[in-house]
């Protein structure tokens, strides 16, 4: 048995979702596409069922990627039954999906989510008339608490033992027909009752007020860059470092040389030790890079992006900025990709799939990769910079922004094509509930882990190569007397800028031990941010983007570098 859990965006459907199947789940792309799903299992009498979870459509005509997926698996999936997730606070909105959805004559359970947010706004319904009206089994639910969800079990094993006579009888419509159903459906069984804002009502419309909502946006981004920053320090500082160096690295590393002394496999999977950033080796540094650097900044990152998605923040974000990201060729859903960037470049370039078009993910991707900082490369800087002023972190990050604002615009003038307006239902601000919370960020932190690992080690290896055949060090040979003269850096600090190859984060470190005067120390810290992506953001470039758009974004980041480097070094002295 095939069962579709179908409904709007932001209606609560990953929640049902994950309180129906539990946590044997499993997340995948649909077949020709990089949309997501996941699929679950839910006990119907005595056998087991498939659940899918369709990403979230407003029609059956879709209007982006997401819904188009959304619309064939309906199609093609032939699924025997369909639960429809409704927000319980819109129901016109919501009920243009489940009249297309009651059309094709599949029997349908349909769930009145946050029924709670309903009673709270004064949005009465009444269930008997909509049962009647639409023909099939209404449950009302609020699946943050598990309120309805027994009932909805309940009536999906009942309607699993006679499905032809629970087939809707609702006939084919147009859509302004559909809507006038609509009309005459919400005469008949709803009522609103006039009441006062409550203070989450204020909040939302003060979080897209042209003023308060810039305030709200600093004072959340302040927040959730603490939260991670602080949280990700103690874990690598308390956790992953103690047993790397004292467990894991010593252990790896006798290991392989025992088995294959002073040989190329070793330096291939060793390297020449354990350390974190210069030896190389797929099982030190591969590892070290992977696990006790980037993970523990992903964890945490995805955990508040979770956050702040539950809670119906970053449409409300999306929204208020909408108009100054249109200056650089996107709209205000961009900002999520962006978001991401400062945690991880590798999650958020692959994230650009959420855009439309493929200009909007060139030039997202593009302006991620040249000029946002990702999370452990930013608490670097912070480390390098802050004990000589804050002025100095403000000159790299305030340049970062104007090197946004100008390649933006610029790449908005150059490429053909117009960014498209965005349409985002905003959800009520929710409390989120901590165990869809939890299993939404593991969902992600092991997509992560799963897509990342084997690009990080193909990087860490191809460097690696580089220098065991010498090529490295012919290249920094090269390249020194050139940049050095442009940048004002010494020629050691060449092999730093270099090294951003595999890490930006670790090569700016590597600036520490080089006795920097601090206004070089500024030129290489931004060079470093603009001018090439870690290994892993670069093959996911490819992924994402293709080799022609790749090469078009290094060409920009090399030639930005170069610029910028140069002027700074001019000005700074």
């Amino acid at each position: 048995m095939k069962i579709l859990l179908m409904g709007n965006p932001n209606v609560g459907k990953s929640v049902v979702f994950s309180r129906l199947t539990g946590v044997h789940v499993v997340s995948s792309n649909y077949p020709g596409t990089t949309v997501g799903y996941t699929k679950g299992k839910i006990n119907v009498g005595t056998e087991e069922a498939d659940m899918m979870d369709v990403p979230g459509t407003y029609s059956l005509t879709p209007s982006c990627k997401a819904e188009e997926v959304a619309r064939d698996m309906f199609f093609d999936e032939k699924p025997d039954l369909v639960v429809n997730v409704l927000d319980s606070t819109n129901l016109e909105r919501n009920l243009f999906l489940t009249l297309q959805i009651l059309e094709s004559g599949i029997p349908t359970v349909i769930v009145l989510n946050m029924w709670d947010a309903a009673k709270r706004k004064g949005v009465h319904i009444n269930l008997e008339k909509l049962t009647k009206s639409l023909g099939v089994p209404v449950i009302p639910a609020t699946a943050v608490t598990g309120e309805g969800i027994n009932e909805t079990v309940s009536k999906i094993n009942e309607v699993s033992k006679g499905m032809d006579s629970y087939k809707p009888k609702i006939t084919s419509m147009n859509g302004d027909e559909r809507w006038a159903f609509i009309g005459n459906i919400l005469d008949d069984v709803q009522r609103i009752e006039h009441r006062h804002p409550t203070i989450l009502e204020r909040l939302e419309d003060a979080s897209v007020h042209p003023v308060f909502g810039f305030v709200i946006a600093a004072v959340v981004l302040y927040i959730t860059l603490e939260v991670v920053v602080g949280l990700s320090n103690m874990m690598i500082t308390y956790i992953m470092d103690p047993f790397y160096y004292n467990y894991y690295g010593p252990f790896i590393t006798n290991l392989i040389s025992g088995w294959f002394p002073n040989s190329i496999v070793q330096s291939i999977l060793v390297g020449t030790g354990y350390q974190d950033a210069t030896s190389f080796g797929i099982l030190t540094t591969g590892v070290y890079v992977e696990f006790a650097v980037v993970l523990p900044y992903i964890l945490f990152f995805y955990f508040m992006l979770g956050v702040l998605e539950d809670f119906g923040y970053l449409p409300r974000l999306a929204v208020l900025i909408d108009s100054l990201m249109h200056k650089i060729g996107l709209h205000g859903y961009s900002v999520i990709p962006i978001i991401l960037g400062f945690g991880c470049n590798f999650p958020a370039v692959m994230s650009t799939r959420i855009l439309e078009g493929k200009r909007e993910k060139f030039i997202a991707a593009t302006l991620i990769a040249i000029s946002v900082p990702c999370m452990a490369q930013t608490a670097v800087i912070i480390g390098l910079l802050g004990p000589y002023g804050l002025q100095y972190i403000a000159i790299v990050y305030g340049t970062l922004f104007l090197i946004f604002i100008f390649v933006g615009m610029l790449l908005n003038r150059l490429i053909k094509g117009e960014s498209p307006e965005v349409f985002l239902e905003i959800p009520p601000y929710r409390i989120p509930h901590l165990n869809t919370l939890l299993k939404k960020t593991w969902f992600r932190v092991k997509a992560f882990v799963i897509e990342a690992v084997p690009f990080v080690f193909l990087g860490v290896l191809a460097i690696n190569l580089l220098y065991i055949f010498g090529i490295m060090n012919v290249i920094i040979a090269a390249l020194s007397p050139v940049l050095s003269n442009l940048f004002g850096l010494p020629n050691d600090a060449i092999g730093a800028l270099v090294m951003g190859l595999l890490r930006k984060d670790l090569a700016t470190a590597m600036l520490a031990p080089l006795n920097l005067g601090i206004n070089q120390l500024v030129v290489a810290s931004t060079v470093l941010a603009v001018s090439f992506p870690c290994i892993a953001t670069l093959v996911i470039l490819l992924k994402e983007i293709g080799i022609k758009d790749t090469l078009k974004t290094l060409a920009l980041m090399m030639g930005m570098a170069l610029v910028v480097g140069t002027i700074l070094h001019l000005i700074l002295g």
